[in-house]
């Protein structure tokens, strides 16, 4: 939670570059939905999500974005309900009724898992190993726009400082 903390970005307004990541995800593999999530301490939230409309967040349930934050390679479900853990999670059993779920942890240089990059389809589906592989650099894009965010933070920051004690300074 230290390392989602430093990145500062949960509940920040929708970022084109994230949305894209969604989009992209979505038209190359070809499903419904897709998103960039960021997973909290009790939530999954959505920092960008293609094809769900309203949804901001959801519970921290297992099965599906819990169970993909616990691995340090891509998690594919090719039947959400043959899946003894997914089989309950809310998206699988409710009106979206996700049968195909993939997901890429967003990983840190320093090992910290982050968040996801998701597809999910209704319909039953299996991917390649290069199919994970893309997935796997979708993620590791947002990564690197989270580190472009908290490189340009760290700046605005100094220079906030700097400030300060020049004023401090002069007053």
């Amino acid at each position: 939670m230290k390392a989602v903390r430093r990145y500062d970005i949960l509940d920040t307004p929708p970022d084109g570059a994230f949305d894209r990541v969604a989009a992209m995800a979505a038209r190359l593999f070809d499903v419904p939905v897709a998103s960039v999530t960021i997973v909290d301490s009790d939530r999954i939230w959505f920092k960008a999500i293609h094809g769900l409309d309203g949804v901001a967040q959801i519970g921290r349930d297992p099965g599906l974005c819990g169970s993909a934050i616990l691995r340090d390679d891509a998690l594919v479900i090719p039947d959400t309900l043959t899946d003894p853990i997914a089989c309950t999670n809310p998206l699988v059993t409710g009106p979206l009724g996700v049968r195909f779920y993939a997901a890429a942890p967003i990983t840190t240089m320093d090992g910290h898992r982050l968040g996801t990059v998701n597809i999910l389809d209704t319909k039953p589906r299996l991917i390649t190993e290069a199919d994970t592989e893309t997935l796997a650099d979708l993620a590791a894009m947002v990564l690197d726009a989270l580190e472009l965010r908290l490189s340009g933070l760290r700046l605005l920051r100094e220079e906030q400082e700097r400030r300060k004690i020049q004023e401090a300074g002069a007053g």
